[in-house]
């Protein structure tokens, strides 16, 4: 402790030696009795060496408790308007590492919430396949449905915890929308023939953009256009060159939930009565068409069916 306050104070003592050797050269150049020199340099050296017990005191309770502190108000005794500037800086850097325990905290808590949200949801058609096989009524489409969603459920959270990481992986390249929403469709198509639903494809589009993420949002649409169609309609879906609209005749939502569709966890009033939603799916699309520089927007009545549109943005 005793030579880092020499070290801090160094250039102080450095000065107070350099002066007493000039004034023992200016006493030697003009004659002058050294006597008085000594005296004078004792006399500054008593009271340099009070001051330095001060100082030193003073330094010793400063880094203490710098580096005891636990609580920002503790360094209210710091009062030098270097000590502020230091106290200024440590307060940011407390109040920044607190809001960033906060967010980590809440993303844990997310975290937790996701699991339990998506345990819940595949244990619905967990449930489905464990009935069909005690009651040893296998039925091929609806095994294949009910394996439909489980893959769905596994890619939106794969998805989120991607997302969550930001570990994007985008590889843009030159491809058709329809033929996108073609395998798409062919992908849904048990779930669509045990609901006995068609599916009309019109136009394409020819785009800049990523594959494996614009397919991932084209399927989410297209899963919630399928979940809440009612049996025997009818699924359109328009490709026009700088747009792609997805209309379905369903149950609809309610003109309240619309603006809060794309909010993370938000399932909206068909979403808990229906229990198909996990709040998760046009979150996640909305953020990767948002990375994939396209806007999506949808309208819906209720009993009268929904349209989701993924376009460019207008400029």
């Amino acid at each position: 402790m005793i030579r880092t306050f020499f070290k801090e104070n160094a250039v102080w003592y450095w000065s107070y030696a350099l002066l007493s050797a000039l004034f023992l050269i200016v006493f030697a150049l003009y004659h002058l009795p050294i006597v008085y020199f000594v005296i004078s340099f004792l006399l500054n050296l008593t009271i340099l060496s009070f001051i330095t017990l001060w100082q030193y005191q003073r330094f010793k309770h400063k880094i203490n408790t710098l580096q005891q502190f636990i609580y920002v108000n503790e360094l209210d005794t710091l009062q030098l308007p270097s000590e502020l500037a230091y106290k200024d800086v440590i307060i940011r850097l407390y109040e920044q590492s607190a809001q960033e325990l906060l967010a980590e905290q809440a993303k844990t808590e997310d975290g937790q919430s996701l699991v339990k949200m998506w345990s819940h949801q595949m244990k619905v058609p967990l449930s489905a396949l464990s009935l069909m096989a005690q009651t040893n009524q296998l039925d091929g489409k609806e095994v294949q449905q009910q394996l439909t969603r489980l893959q769905n459920y596994l890619d939106t959270l794969l998805t989120y915890l991607k997302f969550s990481q930001n570990k994007d992986d985008f590889r843009f390249e030159r491809l058709s929308v329809r033929d996108i929403t073609i395998e798409n469709v062919k992908k849904y198509r048990i779930p669509c023939l045990l609901k006995q639903l068609s599916i009309e494809v019109e136009g394409d589009w020819l785009l800049a953009s990523d594959r494996k993420w614009l397919s991932f949002a084209i399927s989410q649409i297209l899963d919630n256009a399928i979940k809440y169609s009612k049996e025997q309609d009818k699924i359109r879906i328009e490709i026009t060159d700088g747009r792609i609209s997805i209309s379905d005749n369903g149950i609809g939502i309610l003109e309240e939930d619309l603006p809060r569709l794309f909010e993370e966890g938000f399932t909206g009033f068909n979403g808990h009565e229906n229990q198909k939603a996990t709040g998760l799916g046009l979150y996640m699309t909305k953020q990767i068409l948002d990375s994939l520089n396209l806007a999506i927007s949808i309208t819906s009545q209720v009993d009268k069916g929904t349209q989701v549109t993924i376009a460019l943005p207008k400029e």
